[in-house]
């Protein structure tokens, strides 16, 4: 583990990634206790104050929105969000994703080309407009979200794992294994899955930035979780209205989202380098 860090700091860039993580991730399990606000509470003798830098935002660091709230607060709670949005959907498209590409690569008979042809037809679906309907059907719910963008992004797992359990599947030691008799499932997660983790892991950095992307285009729509819940994408939603008079209710949440999913990428392009044996050996 320590080679792996002192490999993975070498890039000053993936270095600054974490970082970037790290504060999202810390404002997300503590967002509610180290905001100086209530992100709820309104107050409209303070609504559309300026950032605290320009004299006129009081105590309020990056000002606030047109129902007074204060926007630093609400930026950081919305965090949560962001997080349990990301990493909970990616966990729901991983499992499905696995365990079908497992199978399919193992068994290319008849279930393998069932499941790819599914696999083709979603893909051939647009994402936007699937997850939209989805949305649309079932209502605005924190758990409903999660649910749907997992549930629509197991794909990208099923093409990568099936096509490295038809190369794993020819291996000594899985031709071994299967002359002791050892059973499909036992030879599935003993000997498969865990050579398979390494691109598992570089598809799941990489997705999770994708999800906080999607959760903010539908919360922005007004189809992600409840209004009543501070996200980014409603903070961009309730600002629009304001960009020429009180461009900070809407600039914020968007540079946060932002630096979120450059921050994720830059750890998951160092992931890939480290973990990918052609990039490594080049590294080397």
């Amino acid at each position: 583990m320590g080679i792996f860090l002192r490999r993975f700091f070498r890039s000053r860039l993936a270095g600054l990634g974490l970082a970037i993580v790290a504060v999202v991730v810390l404002a997300a399990i503590a967002g509610p206790w180290i905001v100086p606000f209530d992100p709820e509470a309104q107050s409209i003798l303070q609504r559309l104050k300026p950032p605290m830098w320009e004299g006129r935002g009081g105590l309020h660091l990056l000002g606030t929105e047109a129902l007074g709230r204060d926007v630093f607060s609400r930026l950081v709670v919305g965090a949560r969000v962001s997080v349990l949005v990301g990493v909970a959907s990616v966990a729901v498209s991983a499992t499905v994703g696995i365990a079908l590409g497992l199978v399919a690569g193992y068994d290319d008979r008849r279930s393998g080309r069932v499941i790819m042809a599914f696999t083709d037809i979603q893909l051939a679906i647009p994402f936007l407009v699937l997850a939209l309907a989805v949305v649309a059907v079932l209502g605005p719910s924190l758990w409903n979200l999660i649910l749907v963008l997992g549930l629509t992004n197991w794909v990208q797992y099923v093409r990568v794992v099936r096509a490295e359990c038809l190369i794993l599947k020819q291996r000594e030691y899985v031709q071994a294994a299967r002359s002791l008799g050892a059973s499909t499932p036992y030879i599935l997660v003993r000997h498969l899955l865990p050579n398979i983790m390494s691109s598992v892991i570089v598809i799941s950095s990489l997705l999770v930035a994708k999800m906080i992307l999607f959760e903010s285009s539908l919360s922005f729509l007004g189809l992600g979780v409840p209004p009543t819940t501070p996200t980014w994408g409603t903070m961009i939603a309730d600002g629009r209205n304001y960009i020429g008079n009180a461009w900070w209710v809407a600039a914020f949440p968007g540079i946060a989202i932002f630096v979120t999913v450059v921050g994720i990428n830059l750890v998951g392009d160092r992931l890939r380098d480290l973990l990918d044996p052609r990039l490594a050996q080049v590294e080397n």
